[in-house]
């Protein structure tokens, strides 16, 4: 009676023992699965892009993790909202997302949409005001970047922009990437005038600034830049007027190209710019200087020359007294024969720009030869 109870109870045991392991069982296999489930969400690949073959997502600063999911499933670029923030929380992520634009590949997967707003790597858009370029060009380099908006309704004071790199992101508006401009070069005028030297003929910030844009315009070459500089400077102590083409131009254009050669009749037009048909500076700059124009004007070098012209290489020749100029202007006229395809006798049928060194042209329309920012003829 005792043995029969004991085989019952050990018949019992082994029975529960069974259901146990099988139980075990069954659930090592759901939490593989489930595991596996998870796995295949995290690391598996994600939605495809609607469009393209990546979807730009842009996050703004201040999101919870919450309007970050809901941003990101209403781009297409993750499938719950749920397993984000349950990811991000799991990870530890949600404690450094990071606001921006963000091109997301397509079928990127959980984990790499984590990593990429973990790390940062948002898309970075630049606009650049080359040194130089005016402030109605400046405008149209704005209204042509995508990713600002607004307009800019009054166009900017001549010189007032700093010619740079800036970095914007999608949806800042143009007059904002215009105000920074201007405060960049606010601040940096106040530094250069600060360290100006004795030798500047400028009087004031103004017109360090208006001279400064005629010396960017005449010169692409940096290291001709204080030259330059010094010969308007010399020009200017002596009361000569500074002849500069570019001046010409201004006064047509008012910033934008001309697209051709200046004519004759041009060059003899009265306009406030005209610096052949004027005396000193121009009321206003010509374009927006960058930084070395103004160091070479706040601070030109000893130098006497007092003329240049191009001289061919894409660079002028520079000197002190009007003979020399003069052979300088021949120099540059067998140049231009020769780029003409005359010989070397023959008669100039275009001429450089100063009309104290060569006719002037019969029709008064005539077009004269006068490579950008290069100043053929000053008397």
């Amino acid at each position: 009676m005792f043995g029969r109870g004991r085989v019952e109870r050990v018949r019992g045991g082994s029975g529960l023992t069974v259901t146990l392991l099988t139980a075990s069982a069954t659930f090592s296999l759901f939490l593989i699965a489930a595991l596996a489930i998870v796995w295949g969400v995290y690391y598996g690949p994600g939605p495809g892009a609607r469009q393209g073959d990546r979807t730009v997502v842009t996050l703004a600063s201040g999101s919870g993790v919450s309007a970050i999911a809901a941003q990101l499933k209403a781009a297409g670029v993750i499938r719950s909202t749920d397993l984000f923030k349950a990811a991000a929380t799991f990870t530890g992520a949600d404690r450094k997302l990071r606001a921006g634009e963000y091109e997301v590949p397509s079928g990127t997967s959980l984990s790499g949409v984590l990593r990429l707003l973990v790390e940062g790597r948002v898309v970075r858009h630049f606009v650049t005001l080359p040194e130089g370029w005016s402030s109605a060009q400046a405008v149209d380099i704005l209204a042509k970047e995508p990713v600002l908006t607004g307009t800019v309704e009054v166009t900017p004071e001549e010189g007032s922009l700093w010619p740079d790199t800036y970095e914007v992101s999608r949806g800042d508006t143009r007059q904002s990437v215009i105000d920074r401009m201007q405060r960049a070069a606010r601040e940096n005028l106040r530094l250069l005038w600060a360290r100006r030297g004795p030798g500047t003929v400028v009087r004031n910030p103004e017109e360090a600034v208006i001279l400064a844009s005629i010396v960017e315009k005449e010169t692409g070459l940096a290291a001709e830049r204080p030259r330059v500089a010094a010969v308007f400077s010399n020009r200017l102590r002596q009361g000569m007027r500074l002849e500069s083409d570019p001046t010409i131009v201004y006064g047509l254009t008012q910033g934008r190209p001309l697209g051709r050669g200046i004519r004759r009749s041009e060059l003899q037009r009265q306009t406030p710019w005209n610096t052949y048909q004027i005396d000193g500076l121009p009321p206003t700059p010509i374009a927006n200087p960058g930084k070395q124009a103004l160091e070479a004007v706040l601070n030109p070098p000893a130098d006497s020359a007092l003329f240049f012209v191009a001289d061919g290489s894409g660079g002028h020749a520079f000197a002190a007294t009007y003979d020399e100029h003069l052979r300088n202007v021949a120099r540059w006229r067998q140049i231009e024969r020769q780029k003409a395809g005359l010989p070397p006798e023959a008669p100039a049928t275009v001429v450089p720009e100063a009309a104290s060194t060569a006719p002037a042209p019969a029709d008064a329309q005539a077009t004269l030869t006068l490579p950008a920012g290069a100043s053929q003829g000053l008397r």
